[in-house]
């Protein structure tokens, strides 16, 4: 009975810690925070987050979603092996012309925190892309 009770409560202690892992702790991004710039009305831009598993496990992409429906993660299917990395593609539909700021959360199995990213920019209206555009320094052309 004893060794049944204790084999009991070393398995609830190891649930515990496993799920009290913090995501950090397997996981190195290579940014937290992406900046697309101004961008033009209408042109939908992406960016790829790169997740790093710094654990000794695989690492399984459980879920991802943005903080509104102008953001859509890519899933992740397969899992992340030791020492390896995947690519998390997000897609900014750039409909509204204003500023943004939006998180995407990616929640990994058996971890309960979630990991948040930013990415953000500003949406200029055609015609404010065009003057930016019109305002750039040209590029100097090299001679051979």
């Amino acid at each position: 009975m004893k060794k049944i009770l204790f084999a009991a409560t070393l398995s609830l202690f190891s649930m515990v810690a496993f799920a009290q892992t913090k995501v950090d702790a397997v996981v190195k991004m290579n940014t937290e925070k992406y900046d697309f710039g101004k961008i033009k009305q209408g042109e939908p831009v992406t960016y790829s987050f790169e997740i790093k598993n710094i654990s000794d496990k695989p690492l399984v992409v459980e879920n991802s979603w943005a903080s509104c429906g102008c953001t859509t993660p890519e899933r992740i299917a397969e899992p992340i092996q030791p020492g390896t990395s995947a690519k998390l593609k997000v897609q900014y539909n750039a409909a509204a012309v204003a500023p943004f700021t939006k998180d995407v959360n990616i929640k990994f199995a058996g971890i309960d925190e979630v990991k948040t990213v930013k990415i953000t920019g500003e949406v200029l209206s055609t015609e404010a892309f065009a003057e930016l555009q019109k305002q750039a320094p040209k590029a100097p052309v090299k001679k051979s």
